[in-house]
């Protein structure tokens, strides 16, 4: 199926432009997976993206998961509600001392709850203190709709814009083949 598609690129060239949101949640932490573990970030990945065709990565083998976690200019933060796995940020040091937001999101049951704000507030104050003169992103039309709406408020400004057709199959693959996970919740639908 051809499907429209537009993939907005934003920035961030300072920390005092992030407008912080924390989450009035006591059961909310964030802490960084510092041992490489390919099934714990494949389950992530699937998990958070399956909803929006994220499918990329879905052929990796074992290895190449491993090699991907080991490489020293990755980090990954992840987000837990009452010690249960809520969302995930990927960050990754690019060749020019840049910072870029590689993969971010939650899973469906914790979009809309606050987490998001407060995991990407984490996520960029991390990034800052990596040491870097830019943290940046890119997000699309097939994300779900909070997600420019979290970057912009959290700071982020958009520099780019490319709209281009892809092919995608008639339904995304969902956290798992034949998944019978809950759509993630539709802006204004009750």
């Amino acid at each position: 199926m051809k499907t429209p598609l537009t993939t907005w690129y934003l920035e961030m060239l300072s920390p005092d432009d992030l407008r912080p949101k924390r989450a009035e949640l006591p059961e909310l932490t964030v802490q960084q997976a510092a041992i490489p573990s390919p099934e714990f970030s494949r389950f992530l990945y699937t998990s958070v993206g399956g909803h929006w065709h994220w499918r990329d990565r879905l052929p990796w083998t074992y290895d190449q998961w491993l090699a991907y976690l080991k490489q020293p200019e990755l980090e990954t933060w992840v987000a837990y509600l009452s010690g249960t796995p809520a969302g995930y940020c990927e960050l990754i040091t690019q060749p020019d001392q840049s910072v870029k937001v590689e993969y971010f999101g939650l899973l469906p049951q914790f979009i809309g709850q606050g987490v998001g704000g407060h995991l990407l507030t984490c996520g960029i104050e991390r990034a800052w203190a990596i040491g870097t003169q830019r943290v940046w992103l890119h997000t699309c039309s097939l994300d779900s709709q909070y997600a420019y709406r979290n970057y912009e408020a959290r700071g982020f400004t958009r520099y780019k814009t490319e709209e281009t057709t892809i092919a995608l199959p008639a339904a995304p693959p969902g956290p798992w083949p034949a998944a019978a996970a809950p759509a993630p919740p539709v802006a204004g639908a009750s």
